[in-house]
């Protein structure tokens, strides 16, 4: 038996949610549906982003509606015209067995003449954007004296983005006994004030804690100096080579800024802020959700509405102003049960803030190190061999074998593994050697130092099914650990790394020595010692990864292996490359380069000149 049978939805709905492959209902789905169903009454439901809040109202507004009445009995306002859409887009396939019903979506950038005649051919559902359903109301292209329901959807978003004149306007235009459903992440001040005055006696349900994050996410964060804000952005791109993230700015110029910079350095990367036109923002997201831009530089008014599957990384380049908005921040990883990373970037006078932020969403901070050459080196290295192990062959490479054997005639394999793998390497090894640590020296305020621990190399990954939160569990099941003994667990595609104190480092290695999961063996190896904060100057001689400085371009930067058509410059065709700006941010192309000898003398030029 499908759950969702028990929740009281009629065979219609029933059978649109078997064709979608939904088989048990999210928890705020379990608690509101059945109240809103039941009973003619208002409701304050108070969960996350990505938790199935568009069907827990959705599935209760279609049954209710009447599909024999032409007239507009039900509203939705969300904050963004990307979130009216994918509403809009979702309650049609909730919808496909209900004949004669129809949904309009109503926002800014688009003809108003065109929704309006939609809207006159007959729409029982309207799904709007505060500012353009108050203009169609005020020309009286709309009706909405006779709606029986009325939803706000993400409604601390709204009122986050100046939207509580419009709302309160709006909703004066609507019948006083209509049913007003409240859908929130989080509970401010100006969202308690509308439940107040519009709401009679709501109900109120609650998934987690109220401002609380979703566990599915976890929170790191990185100490630097403010000038090296940026170069920290790159160092953790680099440390993890199938990145897919937001990177989140205050401010429009600081968002167009960062992505030039990026794109710059041969990333993949576009701005995504109000200046755009909206034809811009519907090319960068375009880009975006096929991932042909790996990293979208946003605000946060921007990025409001934003739902793209199997973003890995949050990064906080700057904290937002408001604490509450870190929540909305996070929410855009770890949906729909996967896990993600929410990254902090904070100078030193900004890291007391990480505790304010751990008491609003009610989970710990795990300080991190920004890595270093060596490290990324590392991880790059065993990027690639994986990729290169899971390659499909290509038999039209039959033809040319006689002739790349005889280049490596003599060498043993050995020998042509290194070689193969030095080109790749050296390259990352020339563009952070004497790479300089990033990592802010002295007090931060935050936490105490995390003492002298051992990090570790393993075999498995998200090939092997797990994410930090599974992987962590299994070593502490298997080395019989408590929770905070094992920690820094960064998992890749198919290998991972984690730290467990020194002192029990001999144990690890014995416990993992001849082991087996699931019938494979599994490797461990150390790959270091560090010593809380003596950790960089631990490092002195030991391979010279210092002294890098964060202005140096990309043109002499090494490719990053990405899959799925995403190339550095130094991968393009020709000697040359085509930036993914040219899907909306700032409209601005790669820049040419001869060759990679030429690339390397004229950055070193540049650099000298700006001396």
């Amino acid at each position: 038996m499908n759950k969702f049978e028990l929740l009281g939805l009629n065979d219609a709905l029933l059978q649109a949610i078997k064709d979608m492959g939904f088989e048990s209902p999210s928890e705020v789905q379990e608690k509101a549906i059945p109240i809103l169903l039941q009973e003619d009454t208002d409701m304050v439901a108070l969960a996350q982003t990505g938790t199935g809040k568009t069907a827990a109202f959705g599935f209760p507004l279609i049954q209710k509606i009447d599909v024999n009445s032409r007239k507009t009995q039900g509203l939705i306002l969300s904050p963004t015209r990307e979130l009216c859409l994918q509403i809009t887009n979702e309650l049609k396939n909730y919808s496909k067995y209900f004949k004669g019903l129809n949904t309009v979506a109503i926002y800014g950038g688009a003809s108003i003449t065109d929704q309006a005649t939609q809207i006159k051919k007959g729409a029982q559902i309207i799904v709007a954007t505060p500012g353009r359903m108050q203009d169609m109301v005020n020309r009286r292209l709309v009706d909405i004296s006779a709606i029986q329901y009325c939803i706000l959807d993400e409604a601390d978003e709204m009122l986050n983005m100046g939207f509580y004149e419009d709302i309160t306007e709006i909703l004066s235009h609507t019948p006083k006994e209509k049913s007003t459903w409240l859908f929130s992440a989080t509970m401010p001040k100006e969202v308690s004030t509308i439940a107040k005055k519009f709401m009679r006696t709501p109900v109120e349900i609650t998934v987690g804690t109220k401002n609380m994050g979703t566990s599915n996410v976890s929170h790191e964060y990185y100490v630097v100096n403010a000038r090296d804000r940026y170069a920290a952005l790159k160092r953790l791109s680099d440390a993890n080579p199938d990145i897919f993230s937001v990177i989140f700015c205050r401010t429009k110029r600081d968002t167009q800024k960062v992505a030039e910079q990026l794109i710059e350095d041969g990333y993949n990367a576009a701005a995504l802020h109000g200046d755009l036109s909206q034809n811009q923002r519907d090319l960068v997201m375009k880009s975006f959700r096929a991932r042909q831009i790996q990293m979208l530089v946003a605000t946060d008014v921007a990025a409001r509405g934003i739902d793209v599957d199997d973003i890995t990384h949050v990064i906080n380049y700057q904290l937002p102003d408001e604490i509450e908005t870190y929540t909305h921040r996070s929410g855009r990883t770890g949906r729909a049960g996967k896990s993600g990373v929410s990254m902090v970037i904070v100078s030193k006078s900004e890291a007391r803030k990480i505790k304010g932020i751990e008491r609003i969403i009610g989970q710990a901070f795990e300080r991190k190190d920004i890595p270093d050459g060596r490290e990324i080196c590392e991880v790059q290295l065993f990027h690639l061999a994986n990729e290169i192990s899971k390659t499909e062959i290509n038999h039209e490479i039959d033809k040319y074998l006689p002739s790349i054997a005889e280049l490596f005639e003599g060498l043993t394999k050995e020998e042509l593994l290194k070689k193969f793998f030095s080109v790749e390497f050296t390259r990352f090894f020339n563009y952070y050697n004497n790479a300089q640590d990033l990592n802010a020296k002295g007090s931060t305020e935050v936490y105490e130092d995390e003492g002298d621990s051992t990090r570790f190399f393993i075999n498995v990954g998200a090939k092997d099914d797990f994410d930090w939160m599974s992987l962590k569990d299994f070593l502490k099941a298997t080395l019989d650990l408590g929770r905070d003994d094992v920690n820094r667990v960064e998992v890749k595609d198919s290998f991972s790394f984690f730290n467990v104190d020194s002192s029990k480092a001999e144990d690890v290695i014995k416990i993992f020595q001849d082991f087996k999961h699931n019938g494979r063996h599994i490797n461990v190896e150390i790959t270091k010692k560090s010593a809380g904060k003596e950790r960089s100057g631990g490092r002195k001689g030991g391979g010279g990864f210092k002294g890098r400085d964060k202005g140096e371009r990309s043109f002499d930067k090494p490719s990053r292996g990405g899959d799925k058509g995403r190339r550095r410059s130094s991968d393009a065709p020709s000697g040359g490359r085509r930036s993914s700006s040219d899907a909306g941010s700032g409209g601005r192309q790669g820049k040419k380069s001869g060759g990679r000898n030429s690339s390397i003398e004229s950055s070193i030029k540049r650099r000298r000149s700006k001396k």
